[in-house]
């Protein structure tokens, strides 16, 4: 359990704080000297520092107890720390505070405004190491999975991009057809890479069908192939994409935007597993893995009659579903650094970097285009910039209010600055 350290040259006052805390069930750590304070950091498990301004007698300017403070933080960053003394004026309190204490409690203190601040920041720290913890969880599983698995290069921080990597890795090695979900530019051709790396067909064709694209009278064509004469034009055999991805991966891309002919076609070859080609009376067979895709709200669009609900079931034996980029924030900064050295390496002289403000922007844009927007709008940086620090509007991004440091985050909101004028009053407790 984390202790609170208390640090205070007189043996009185460390007394009454040791007491108070084991009362309202808090463990304490006592140091009498700076050098004793930093010792306990180093040494024991210290949730809340309340240490005090001033350590030699007669001295009042609270120099001292900054110069702990700051030692401390180096070492540190994140630790509470209150600040308590009857000496030091409001100026250096809010100084201080600015600088990294959490809060300023004037001696002599009340008793349950110490104890309620203690078990705030405790809860606080607390949480906090649980957060850090968590990150480090996450940040193993990631290193493991990309280990264990081919990822295709994607790049990613996210839990939510995780359990879409995840999921992908695990119903890999079937060949049962996969349903990829989710807007346009959110990286679902990349899924279906994924599928194809980690299964039995690595290193097999992987056939990629804009199928929304294809006019009715080019989809048998294109799909299924066509013999020489079959249509005005045709001067020799084509070959199918369903022969082409033999041994492979079929990515039927749009799959949501296919016609209704289309989608009785495409049916009847997933029920029978046979086509033929354009102009022949033969059936063929081709061992193919179907991988679908769509922006499509395909359940919508079966209730309205857009699509056949039968094929919808022959597709969506296994549903992945790509989320925006904008409901996985902890990706946008991850993707820009990526895509920053990707044009580097393409040529692109020195390096680059992206200040704060271009960080923020990043954070704040909504990304409707997704990774693919923000692919773009890195490139675009890299052509319009004036140095090698890129700013908001080489993004074509408005500059947002940058926030504070992460550090001060977990500070009270509302520090207990005694009023002007009470370090005049010189409480005996000192």
């Amino acid at each position: 359990m984390s202790k609170v350290l208390v640090v205070d040259d007189q043996r009185s006052v460390c007394t009454a704080l040791e007491l108070l805390f084991e009362v309202h069930g808090l463990s304490t750590v006592v140091a009498t000297s700076p050098e004793e304070a930093l010792d306990a950091v180093a040494n024991e498990d210290v949730g809340v520092i309340v240490q005090d301004m001033n350590f030699t007698r007669d001295t009042t300017s609270g120099n001292e107890g900054a110069s702990l403070m700051r030692a401390l933080r180096k070492l540190d960053p994140d630790v509470p720390i209150i600040l308590m003394t009857a000496y030091t004026s409001l100026e250096m309190a809010v100084q201080l505070i600015k600088e990294g204490a959490n809060d300023y409690i004037a001696k002599p203190w009340d008793d349950e405004k110490l104890v309620t601040t203690v078990k705030n920041l405790m809860r606080m720290q607390h949480l906090q190491l649980e957060r850090l913890r968590e990150v480090s969880r996450a940040q193993r599983a990631r290193v493991e999975l990309a280990r264990v698995y081919d990822l295709c290069g994607i790049v990613y921080a996210s839990a939510k991009m995780h359990a879409v990597l995840t999921l992908a890795v695990k119903v890999a090695p079937a060949d049962a057809p996969v349903l990829i979900t989710g807007p346009n530019g959110s990286g679902k051709e990349k899924i279906a890479e994924v599928l194809q790396a980690n299964s039995r067909r690595k290193g097999k064709p992987f056939v990629r069908v804009n199928a929304g694209g294809l006019p009715d009278n080019l989809l048998e064509a294109e799909l299924f192939g066509a013999e020489a004469g079959a249509y005005t034009g045709a001067s020799k055999t084509r070959i199918g994409r369903f022969e082409q991805a033999d041994g492979g991966t079929l990515f039927l891309d749009e799959i949501g935007n296919l016609s209704p002919s289309g989608q009785m076609k495409l049916l009847r070859v997933l029920q029978t597993g046979e086509f033929q080609r354009l102009g022949s009376s033969a059936n063929r067979r081709a061992d193919v893995r179907i991988v679908s895709a769509t922006n499509t709200n395909l359940p919508a669009a079966i209730a309205r009659g857009d699509f056949r609900e039968d094929l919808f079931f022959r597709l969506n034996v296994i549903e992945i579903a790509v989320p925006p980029l904008r409901d996985r924030t902890e990706d946008i900064l991850p993707l820009a650094e990526h895509f920053l050295r990707a044009h580097e390496q393409q040529g692109e002289p020195g390096t680059v970097d992206l200040s704060e403000e271009a960080r923020q922007a990043l954070l704040d844009h909504e990304w409707p285009g997704n990774v693919r927007e923000l692919e773009n709008r890195i490139q675009r940086a890299m052509l319009v910039r004036k140095d090698a620090t890129l700013v908001a509007e080489d993004l074509g991004l408005d500059a947002s209010v940058v926030p504070p440091s992460s550090s001060s985050t977990a500070r009270s909101s509302s520090p207990s600055i005694p009023p002007a004028g009470h370090d005049a009053e010189r409480a005996e407790v000192e």
